[in-house]
């Protein structure tokens, strides 16, 4: 069987005239007896711009279309005047009245229907007459869905890798199918159901007129009017040869110079087999990045699945992923929490997996955004902070604009340091000089110089916040805010300090990294329970289950606590995470099971790692691998059951199976440092190290049969022996023993070495 899958691999579907459209089949593709009749569970395709839900709602074949930058912006008049102060806030919590605070920061976002993310429109075909659906086949490797119908009709359908198009193939055809555009109701006189943040509001609140659609000869276009002369196009086009049907949407917005007609017209100009030429030539690039093989199928092709995604929704020139990214509710509602962007942990954890995973450029998108929108959240600092330097909103719109929400969160004083941790990894897994002086230094410098004008010095010269939060414990209540430093924005701020520390002295900055150095030592050590564990603030321990670790932050992501510290460090990381266990995940949602599975392969525990990702994939996914916040399998492991999708928890997942893979945190790299002990046959290609240096290994039962790392910069490496006294490190035709369990060797540029069993 194994044989025959590798030939699977290597030839496509059908043989390749130039009719057709060769694709390749992999084991972890989506693969459906039917189409969805649910938006939020068909399949995906985008580029990170724009994208498609395949499935069908009746009988009719539907694509939900969307792009990322379809956004109602209007301000949140809430947010100003001249209470819209910190020192306000601090204030009202210190007189105990917080319902001011919570009517002026809460309360517009659960009420008001915008600032908000909108939904594009669905392009619908009548396929009645080609019978029932037989067979659905998301080909990953190819980014390319195809349908078969009774009658033999095949269509096959992809989002263009680069291009603002959708293309649509039918073959053998009977008769062409009926096409129509279907806007979102926004003048419907037909409620859409209850409304709230979480299940979506209704479209018509927008107060939108309708838009127009205007049809030609095989030719359709929509165009819809938004808030403030925001308006977006949505364009189709076909043509039908002999039994077959060639068409191409887009859809295109107000804020870009592009035209919905224009990028059709030009598309069936260049044809559907040079676009797919080219789509696939990006995809085939995307896909030999890196890759992961471990003995657990169900992992497995939830792992490949979470990079398809990434694939389909991150781009070095795209807008971050949202919450929904390009997958925007069809349904007559605004999307789960308005579609926007949450710093508070959400668009974070989306991309933990681009380090490892070897795709710093699809990570560039939110650095790119983040680095451009720097005045917006200056400005922000400024008039509600009243400081220099740089925060940024927990929860914002597309341009960077706060939308209120639980202020504890949505206005933190800790956010932008969360957010330039990201900055710092691609500095420290790129080994990148121009990126550090041009980018990754200025963008922390300032984080770090808000951090420091916000906080205070109390008479023990201890370095505090004057009021400080943790997510989401107590929700919006008074008691959210905390009157000591909890251990979330005291592990914040101490990697912000840290990390500037690091930069300025990478950059010869020594006066600045003294600076930042002297700001760290001023902070409070962790507070800890009675056991040992990480609280969420002094006299608040972990006692109860809750969704988010924000205690726990200096484990992961930060690695301001690990292993490699010693006793003290591991004593403290054992006893947090078995709190968590303790406590149980009555309360988790699926990221929670991912966020877990990245902590426990942090602290070298596979087996918890393993259990947590097959929980996620498990109970927390709806078909089509979209990750659903509650318990779908009805089986006990959370008491959320609810199902909005968002995409944070499925990209973590990812990270957390790099993270068993290989670490390098510590500067130093541990190859294949979190395995379960069933685990004995597996490998990965093309990981990615701090440092640049770029590794591929296996494992043959369960002893190291290859290991190979590449210095994609130069520079010192060293690795962690934890394969046993034969292995030793090759560079041309030289071995190097370890020392005391490491091997340490500068490489050069472009230079190779293995790690091979000598004298076996």
């Amino acid at each position: 069987m194994k044989f025959h899958y590798l030939l699977l691999l290597i030839l496509p579907f059908t043989s390749c005239t130039q009719e057709e459209l060769p694709v390749t089949a992999g084991k972890s593709d989506m693969v459906f007896p039917s189409l969805s009749t649910t938006w939020d569970e068909g399949v995906p395709l985008g580029n990170a711009t724009v994208g498609a839900l395949v499935w069908q709602r009746d009988s009719v074949l539907r694509f939900s279309l969307d792009r990322i930058d379809l956004w109602d912006l209007r301000p949140t008049d809430s947010i100003s005047g001249p209470n819209n102060k910190f020192r306000w806030v601090m204030e009202q919590v210190r007189k105990g009245d917080y319902l001011p605070v919570q009517k002026k920061f809460d309360w517009p976002y659960d009420r008001e229907p915008a600032p908000s993310k909108i939904p594009g429109a669905a392009l619908e075909f009548h396929t009645t007459g080609f019978g029932k659906v037989k067979d659905v086949h998301l080909y990953l490797r190819n980014a390319l869905c195809r349908t078969e119908w009774s009658n033999g009709t095949v269509l096959k359908t992809f989002v263009h890798a680069s291009e603002p198009i959708g293309w649509f193939v039918f073959e053998n055809l009977p008769d062409a199918p009926a096409i129509s555009i279907v806007p979102p109701q926004y003048e419907s006189e037909t409620s859409n159901g209850t409304e709230d943040p979480v299940t979506g509001q209704d479209l018509r609140r927008l107060g939108y007129r309708q838009g127009s659609i205007k049809k030609k000869e095989n030719c359709i276009t929509y165009h819809q009017q938004g808030w403030n002369g925001f308006y977006y196009d949505v364009n189709v086009r076909w043509e039908k040869k002999g039994r077959k049907l060639y068409g191409v949407w887009s859809v295109t917005s107000s804020m870009t110079g592009q035209k919905a007609s224009s990028e059709t017209m030009d598309a069936m100009k260049r044809g559907v087999y040079s676009d797919f030429s080219s789509h696939n030539s990006y995809w085939k690039n995307f896909w030999n990045a890196s890759s992961v093989s471990v003995p657990d199928s169900i992992i497995q092709r939830q792992y490949d699945q979470e990079i398809y995604r990434l694939g389909s929704v991150a781009r070095k020139d795209s807008y971050p992923i949202s919450l929904q990214a390009i997958w925007t509710a069809d349904n007559g509602k605004l999307p789960p929490w308005k579609g926007d962007y949450h710093h508070d942990l959400n668009t974070q954890l989306s991309y933990w997996p681009v380090y490892k995973g070897n795709h710093l450029e699809e990570g560039m998108g939110y650095l790119n955004t983040l680095w451009n929108q720097r005045e917006v959240y200056k400005k922000y600092t400024r008039t509600y902070f009243e400081c220099e330097g740089m925060n940024i909103p927990g929860v914002c719109t597309l341009t960077g604009e706060p939308m209120g929400g639980w202020i504890q969160y949505s206005m933190s004083p800790t956010v932008s340091a969360w957010l330039s941790q990201h900055f710092y990894l691609h500095w420290k897994y790129s080994a990148d000089k121009e990126f550090l002086t041009d980018r990754a230094y200025p963008f922390v410098h300032d984080v770090a110089l808000f951090l420091e004008q916000i906080t205070l010095l109390d008479s023990n010269g201890i370095r505090k916040l004057p009021i400080s939060s943790s997510p989401e414990i107590f929700d919006n209540s008074l008691n959210a805010w905390f009157h000591t430093m909890t251990n979330y924005d005291l592990a914040l701020i101490q990697f912000a300090f840290r990390a500037a520390e690091e930069m300025a002295g990478a950059l010869g900055k020594d006066e600045e990294a003294t600076h930042w150095k002297e700001l760290y030592g001023q902070l409070p050590d962790y507070d800890l329970d009675a056991d040992g564990a990480l609280t969420f603030a002094k006299g608040f321990p972990y006692n109860a289950s809750h969704r988010h670790f924000s205690h726990a932050m200096a484990i992961h992501p930060l690695g301001l606590l690990d292993y490699s510290q010693g006793e003290k460090a591991r004593k403290i990381i054992d006893a947090t995470l078995q709190k968590l266990k303790d406590n149980g995940p009555d309360w988790w949602c699926g990221y929670s099971y991912s966020w877990f599975a990245n902590m426990s392969a942090r602290a070298m525990k596979g087996e918890d790692a393993r259990d947590a990702l097959r929980t996620f994939a498990e109970c927390f996914c709806l078909t089509n691998g979209f990750h659903a916040n509650g318990d779908q399998s009805q089986s006990g492991k959370s008491k959320f059951t609810y199902r909005p999708f968002t995409l944070e928890g499925n990209f973590a997942f990812a990270a957390a199976l790099q993270e068993m893979l290989l670490q390098s945190h510590t500067g130093k790299i541990h190859i294949f440092p979190a395995l379960p002990n069933d685990w004995k046959d597996l490998s990965f290609e093309k990981l990615r190290a701090e440092g640049a240096f770029i590794v591929s290994a296996s494992l043959r039962g369960g002893k190291l049969a290859h290991a190979e790392i590449m210095a994609e910069q130069g520079g010192t490496l060293q690795v962690i022996n934890s394969f046993g006294p034969e292995y030793q490190l090759k560079i041309g035709d030289k071995y190097l023993q370890d020392t005391e369990g490491i091997w340490k060797v500068t490489l050069s540029k472009g230079e190779k070495c293995t790690i091979e069993a000598v004298g076996q």
